[in-house]
Order: structure tokens, then sequence, then C-alpha cells
């Protein structure tokens, strides 16, 4: 019998997301019939609720809307609710629910109650019979498919695509800065291929990473430091650039592996300040961006221009293709990494 070949899931997943953002985004008319209902209600407070990769989704959904939309916006404790009972008053708070599955019991229990208690409640999942989606009063759709590999990367991707049409629709907006994402997509994993292949190499034997990232690239920062710990079983830490500099930076000398991810706008900008101390410390730098050529890294996998807000949605392609040749490279099958399963159960 033949034996299945290490990775092949994950690398199929990562070499789909260029059409499924091209379809996602012709499909966006039904993202905006949600966003019309969450524009009528007028909320003046968003939270999100997810786990894993989905909180990431999350953080970068926050910053979207405090942004874009000029909310506040925070994150759920789950556990205030399904642990200590909490039942604070929700009336015009819009809880988003990010969940791959849909099924996580801590995330259901969450959106059943805030609904209870006078939230309007959104799913975003890429399961539409989810019970998640049953609980929800509005449900998006994310329309990656099923995803065999238990690392999460066209689920990710395509849950920032949709977060970003969700939240600029709510704001009026077409989705214009999402247009060409699929084509984009093609072009980011065709060029960065070499560089990402050199990565592999200067990475293959460190035991430390160290991600970092400032604004909308934070979310990709925090989504590199799990991928490679997951699928390469790495020590990875991810930062702020700002927070970096607020101590975790002496911890930084020469055998730190840095992983800077940088695209051309203000975060990009305000990270500067952040690698030049990291440079002076000796460390190897990737950058990875629209700004990575700009950084002085010891490696720059480069990303095309895009509209600030939506560059997450290339940026994490070259690291998925990171944590796969790593994990590849180290003796390991990033489609099954070792105790991990493709929905996790918490309360």
């Amino acid at each position: 019998m033949t034996t299945p070949q290490p990775g092949r899931h994950m690398a199929a997943e990562i070499a789909a997301q260029p059409s499924i953002f091209s379809d996602l985004y012709a499909s966006r008319s039904a993202i905006a019939e949600v966003a019309a209902v969450i524009r009528e209600r007028a909320p003046r407070f968003v939270l999100f609720a997810a786990r894993g990769s989905s909180d990431h989704a999350a953080i970068y959904a926050k910053y979207l809307t405090e942004i874009l939309l000029q909310l506040p916006a925070g994150l759920v404790s789950a556990s205030t609710t399904t642990l200590y009972g909490a039942e604070p008053d929700l009336r015009d708070v819009l809880l988003v629910t990010v969940s791959q599955s849909g099924g996580s019991p801590d995330l259901l229990e969450v959106t059943a109650s805030y609904r209870r208690r006078g939230a309007l409640t959104v799913a975003v999942t890429n399961t539409s019979d989810s019970p998640l989606n049953a609980a929800a009063e509005l449900s998006v759709d994310v329309s990656a498919g099923v995803e065999h590999a238990v690392a999460a990367t066209k689920t990710y991707s395509a849950t920032l695509l949709a977060l970003y049409l969700l939240i600029d629709a709510v704001r009026g907006g077409n989705g214009e800065a999402a247009a060409s994402l699929g084509e984009l997509a093609q072009v980011t994993l065709d060029q960065s291929a070499p560089t990402v292949d050199e990565a592999v190499r200067r990475y293959r034997f460190v035991d430390r990473v160290l991600t970092t990232g400032r604004g909308y690239s934070y979310a990709t920062a925090l989504e590199a430091s799990l991928k490679l710990a997951e699928t390469s079983y790495l020590a990875a830490r991810a930062y702020s650039g700002a927070d970096l500099l607020h101590g975790p930076v002496a911890a930084v000398d020469g055998e730190t592996a840095v992983l800077a991810i940088t695209s051309l706008g203000k975060g990009g900008d305000s990270l500067r300040d952040a690698l030049d101390v990291v440079h002076q410390r000796g460390a190897d730098v990737v950058a990875v961006g629209s700004a990575s050529e700009k950084v002085g890294a010891t490696l720059a996998i480069a990303i095309p221009e895009t509209a600030e807000e939506v560059a997450p949605v290339l940026e994490i392609l070259p690291v998925q293709r990171l944590a796969h040749g790593l994990a590849l490279a180290r003796g390991g099958d990033p489609d099954s990494p070792r105790g991990l399963n493709k929905v996790t159960r918490t309360l």
C-alpha cells in the first residue's frame, strides 16, 4: 500500500486560496445582506468571540472595527460566561463569533447566552449547518470548502476576507480593496516560493522564533507564531512591535530567529524602530510583506502592495508555506501535528 505523502493536504489547501478569494469576493452580496441588518440595528459596541486561529482573525476584525467603523471593540473571555456565569447587559452590542467548525461548545454557549441577553449575534464559520449558525441570529459562510489538514490555512485566510467584506459593507463600502486579492494571492504564492525555500533553510535548525508586527499585521504575527509552533514544534512567541520594546527585546540575541510582518502603511512604518533594536542585538530577521525590502532584513519575502487593511489576507500565505516547509524539513507531517484535532472542545 502506498504511504500517503506528508503534508499533501496542507500544500493543496494553501494552493487553493487564490480561487477561494475570488469566489468569496464574487459572492459578497450575501455578506452585504448581513451587514445591512447590522447597520440598521446600529450597535454601539462590538465584541468578538473565537479560539485558536479564529481568535487571530477576530483580532484583525477588531482593528477593522475600530478603524473603519470607529466603534469600540473587544474580545470576549468565554470563561466569564461558561465558568463564572456572568450576565452583563448586552443591549446595543454586536457579538461576532468566529469559528471554522462552528462546533466549539464554549463559543456556542457564549453565542446563545449573549443572544438571550440582547446582543445581535453573527456567526462567521466555514460550516453552514453548524450548531453555531443555528444559535446565532445571522451568519456568514466563509466558503473555503472542507479543510483536511489539522492546521488551518485556507479557512483562516478566507475568514479574514469574509470579515473584511462584512465590516466594509457595514460602513457602506463595496469591498473594492479586496477586488483583486484572488489574482494577487496567486502572484504572492508564485513569486515568494524561492525566498520561502531559503527561509526554510535558514530556520530549519532554530529552536526559538519570535514573530512581530503592528496594526493590522499583528494578527499575522500571532497566526505565524501559532503555525510554526503547531506544525514544526518550535518555541514561537508573538509580540506587537510596540510591546516588543517593553521588555521582551531583552531576550533577543544572535541565537534568536525573528519573523517580522511588515507591509506598507502606518503599521509597517511604526515597526521599524523595533526592528532597528532587534538588528542591534544580532538577531537573524526574515521579513514578510510589501515593505519587507525596506527594513534591512537578512531575508525579505515580498508580497504585492495592497490597501493596508487587506494586507493580512496576503501576508499569511508565505508564512503558511514556511510552516509547511519547516515541518517537512524537520521530519514532521504538517497535516497531522501531534496531539492536535481539527475541532478543539473547551468549556
